[in-house]
């Protein structure tokens, strides 16, 4: 069985709660394919299975935080309940205790968009560490020439060698000077 819904859509509804990358119940109920009170029911009969690194309930100061900020979750701002938060690990204990194929699928699908994002942060901060080394170099190198012409504008400046290019006065290199 396939899913309408690919990683990349998915992707979209991930969302940094409590400095952890999660997904509300509500999105994560569409590409299980049931509705979230049944994944909340199924959540609340099996507690045990998720510890708080696999999921969490939103404070109701979070709630208003994430409906003000996520316009598809304008329909949670009046639920009764708070939302649940799944992290990473959640998706994959929820394929558990749904024990549905679909639910397999889905939380295949789901743990490959968080690891698509992990894999994009991971690769920026390489090459914010890369582009600080090469600044890091850039800099040192053109502090040497920087400098180098601070003292040849220094007035004080006096070389030990004449500067410049000097040629030989000859019949041939002279020209004649128009007024």
């Amino acid at each position: 069985m396939t899913l309408l819904i690919s990683p990349e859509n998915i992707e979209n509804r991930i969302l940094l709660l409590r400095e952890r990358r999660g997904m509300l119940d509500s999105d994560l109920a569409e590409p299980y394919g049931v509705p979230t009170r049944r994944l909340n029911e199924q959540v609340r009969r099996n507690l045990e299975r998720f510890p708080e690194d696999f999921m969490f309930q939103l404070t109701e100061e979070e709630r208003i935080e994430v409906v003000a900020n996520c316009d598809h979750l304008k329909k949670i701002k009046h639920f009764e309940n708070l939302p649940y938060a799944f992290t990473e690990y959640g998706p994959l204990m929820l394929a558990n205790v749904l024990k549905s194929p679909r639910a397999v699928e889905a939380s295949i699908q789901v743990v490959r968009a968080f690891v698509m994002i992990r894999k994009f942060i991971l690769d920026h901060e390489a090459l914010a560490r890369k582009l600080e080394i090469l600044e890091k170099k850039y800099d040192r190198r053109f502090k040497v020439v920087f400098d180098a012409i601070r003292e040849l504008m220094d007035p004080k400046f006096q070389p030990s060698k004449q500067l410049g290019f000097q040629q030989k006065r000859t019949a041939r290199n002279l020209r004649p000077v128009l007024n």
